[in-house]
């Protein structure tokens, strides 16, 4: 069975997500999922994120629609992008492109062929009258071709990773979760092998945290303890066991973090 799954900031107080999912239905019997509608209003980067994290644990054909859309109604464009295993539809701000990139061989149509699309075509509603039926009629099996043009030209959004600056380990954080972890982009590859040995030191800003330990999990600290750790996504994460990370360190997306080891 053919599978759409859909990514937004819409929320779920509204009725927007059930009238996307109501035009690809009657059009497709694909089976409909959620990844999320929890993205915070207009974050490309983190909606980037999510659907990164999310897309390489679904089947070979599934169809993403994602709706992280500010820039609606301008003169931006509506992308479909096919990649080796999967097929990405959405506004061209580059919140599809770190999971092409991830996903592989991927091309670029630009959505031009209006048959595929709701009419009358809302300027503030992309999601529901383009995004969606187009990702509908791509389950359906209309080839690429009869929806859009192959283009070159479109916004390329990569994450970069964490990296050795002289005596220490420097990146970001890429992410927030709801618990509050802090999830940056340092792979875990870049680790000293014995960090579990180390004495680490992060500092973010003007200030510093010492000797926080590097567990395997979060139970390995104690309630409320601040730790180190590598996530599901084989990124380091900086935590506060059943405690918020965020909310303590009063750290944010994209904030500079840094690592010293003793």
């Amino acid at each position: 069975m053919k599978r759409i799954t859909f990514l937004t900031d819409f929320g779920t107080k509204d009725g927007y997500v059930a009238q996307m999912k109501g035009v690809a239905s009657s059009i497709t019997d694909a089976r409909l999922l959620d990844i999320t509608h929890e993205v915070a209003p207009h974050n490309i980067r983190e909606g980037a994120f999510i659907l990164w994290a999310t897309a390489p644990f679904f089947p070979v054909g599934t169809v993403h629609v994602v709706v992280v859309d500010p820039g609606v109604g301008m003169e931006r464009k509506g992308l479909v992008i096919t990649t080796k295993k999967q097929i990405l539809v959405g506004p061209d701000n580059g919140i599809l492109l770190p999971t092409a990139h991830l996903l592989g061989d991927f091309v670029v149509y630009e959505i031009t062929n209006p048959k595929y699309m709701i009419h009358p075509l809302s300027r503030t509603f992309h999601g529901r009258d383009i995004f969606a039926p187009v990702a509908a009629y791509i389950a359906k099996g209309i080839p690429f071709g009869e929806i859009g043009t192959k283009t070159t030209h479109f916004v390329d959004l990569q994450f970069s990773l964490g990296e050795h600056r002289g005596d220490r380990i420097v990146g970001k954080v890429m992410y927030v979760d709801r618990f509050g972890n802090l999830i940056t982009n340092i792979p875990s590859d870049i680790l000293p092998k014995d960090v579990e040995q180390k004495k680490i030191t992060v500092i973010s800003g003007d200030r510093h945290w010492e000797h926080l330990p590097f567990v395997s999990s979060y139970g390995f600290a104690k309630p409320g303890e601040m730790l180190l750790t590598i996530g599901s996504n084989h990124f380091l994460e900086i935590s506060v066991n059943q405690g918020n990370a965020a909310q303590t360190l009063m750290i944010k997306e994209d904030a500079e973090v840094q690592l010293l080891f003793s």
